[in-house]
């Protein structure tokens, strides 16, 4: 069996796409396996799907100067002298690289020993990792056309737009199934609330804080993540903690809570909004702020709110009032968010992971050729 070698890393939402092509390939007679970084979550999220899990040295790519740049690159080099060594003895057909700083080494040592390199972006924007890995890769692969003008101008003539591969299952979600794990009233609308695998400390905080205003009129599940913890103890009112469940992260079960949400509150994660699309799921989203990131979830927030399916707040401007104030709205006219699921809907993008499985496994055969 042909072997594709995966990578990528950081958060959830660079691995969980790459295992869903890791499920179409597997379909199609191949083995895979996936070289990342040495963060436990990565192994276990990989080990999980049934997938070897090689861990390299990983130094992060930064766009500023930093003391850290020196370090980090002594074990970017480190990365790419252990990523050679590992695919000379695997020997893989083709290289998927998912994205993230850990990519980089081992798309390096693809190159050098002649393994095809094929790259995917998620968001609307390239990361760094995303542009230099794209210089050395033999097929480019992008969700928005819109990433596109953003990439050296010498690879546009390799860029496919694909869209972005989703977990498998999603279509199976419950939306009663749901409603009754988490004993959620009849007639209540429920409010799914989540930052990601990893949280969002500010849209924790906001939520938080807006918590009484809001269990008047919601049930709320909210998915923090493993290392916040709720001021004072988190000890509520009666009334509010009947309408309220947290969890640090929900893997079992995420799909029937997308099906049985009426509105969610996130981040603009690219793999968020192409589940929350999946399942024409409306949003209020609180995009990571520039100054946290290279303003990636800004622009894919811009697209979904210009499409019709989002409503968009800045962190910078975001409050527990004005947060109530936009969920009242949208509570109160039952039309709207109908529109919202629908413009979501027309975002979706269901063959993405099958698309890009059979372009990745294509890239291999023609090699193998």
């Amino acid at each position: 069996m042909p072997l594709a070698v995966f990578t990528g890393g950081g958060t959830a939402g660079h691995i969980i796409p790459g295992l869903a092509v890791i499920d179409e390939l597997r379909g199609r007679g191949w083995q895979a396996a996936w070289i990342g970084s040495r963060l436990p979550s990565e192994r276990e999220l990989v080990a999980a799907a049934g997938v070897p899990f090689h861990a390299i040295p990983a130094g992060k790519l930064r766009r500023y100067l930093s003391l850290r740049n020196v370090s980090d690159l002594v074990l970017v080099a480190a990365g790419c002298v252990h990523s050679l060594v590992l695919l000379a003895a695997l020997r893989p057909a083709v290289l998927f690289a998912k994205g993230s700083y850990v990519s980089v080494p081992p798309v390096i040592a693809a190159r050098l020993l002649g393994v095809p390199v094929v790259t995917h972006e998620s968001d609307a924007t390239p990361a760094l990792a995303t542009r230099i890995n794209a210089t050395m890769a033999r097929t480019v692969l992008v969700a928005f056309d819109a990433a596109r003008a953003l990439l050296p101008p010498r690879v546009h003539g390799r860029v496919q737009v694909t869209g972005n591969p989703l977990r498998t299952g999603l279509e199976l979600g419950d939306a009663k199934r749901a409603r009754a794990r988490f004993t959620v009233p009849a007639g209540v609308p429920l409010l799914l609330v989540t930052g990601g695998s990893s949280g969002a400390r500010t849209i924790n905080e906001l939520v938080y804080a807006a918590l009484p205003a809001i269990a008047r009129h919601w049930f709320v599940v909210h998915q923090t993540g493993a290392a916040w913890q709720p001021p004072g103890g988190g000890v509520l009112a009666p009334a509010v903690a009947e309408r309220y469940r947290a969890a640090p992260f929900v893997s079992e079960g995420f799909a029937d809570l997308l099906a049985a949400a009426d509105v969610v509150v996130s981040r603009a994660g690219a793999n968020t909004l192409g589940e929350l699309a999946a399942t024409a799921t409306p949003a209020v989203l609180i995009p990571l702020p520039r100054t946290q990131s290279r303003g990636e979830q800004l622009a894919n927030a811009r697209l979904f709110a210009e499409r019709g399916a989002a409503v968009t707040m800045t962190e910078e401007h975001a409050s527990a009032a004005n947060l109530v104030e936009a969920l009242d709205e949208l509570r109160a006219d039952p039309a709207r968010r109908a529109a919202m699921a629908r413009a979501m809907a027309a975002l979706a993008d269901r063959e993405a992971a099958r698309r890009i499985a059979a372009i990745v496994a294509a890239a291999g055969e023609a090699e193998e050729r």
